[in-house]
């Protein structure tokens, strides 16, 4: 139950450097981006790479060479929806999900705060997160596209920030 035998841990420490280095040498020459948290894509890849490695590191199944194709694999069809997405704006829209407004100026936005399926009580806990005592102090909470929150204080003019001017919320004000 607690040890088989040295034969099973010597073939994790043996599989699990070289497992390791394999998908090191992958990710530098995939860039960057491979392991990004931008999007849900981006995540699920990072996820995807980590399970396959533990997979190939506990299941004597699986040998090392389907481990490191299947890292192989991954990386592959991440960079190529990476690409077609810089592309391709339907390709950008099927795998990326646009930021979300979900407090402008005093006002919660409830329609918006439906669609992402998030409450009030989650935002004043993203407010306290960040140190913020008083929603009077805050001009927006924006979801990004990789499920964080962003808190944008009450800028110093009156001018809207220009971080904001590309959200969906301005663009369909203005339609």
């Amino acid at each position: 139950m607690f040890f088989n035998s040295w034969g099973g841990v010597l073939r994790v420490v043996v599989v699990g450097i070289l497992a390791y280095l394999s998908m090191v040498f992958l990710l530098r020459i995939a860039g960057k981006r491979t392991l990004s948290k931008m999007n849900a894509f981006d995540f699920i890849v990072t996820v995807a790479l980590g399970s396959t490695l533990a997979t190939v590191l506990q299941s004597k199944d699986v040998p090392l060479i389907e481990g490191v194709t299947a890292f192989v694999v991954l990386i592959v069809l991440q960079f190529v929806i990476t690409w077609l997405s810089v592309r391709s704006k339907t390709i950008s829209r099927l795998v990326k999900s646009e930021p979300a407004m979900l407090f402008y100026q005093g006002e919660y936005l409830w329609k918006a705060m439906k669609k992402a399926r998030v409450v009030e009580v989650e935002l004043t806990a993203v407010l306290r997160a960040h140190g913020i005592a008083s929603v009077e102090s805050v001009e927006a909470i924006v979801l990004e596209t990789d499920g964080s929150f962003t808190v944008i204080p009450q800028p110093s003019q009156k001018d809207v920030a220009s971080t904001l001017q590309k959200l969906s919320y301005f663009t369909e004000q203005e339609k």
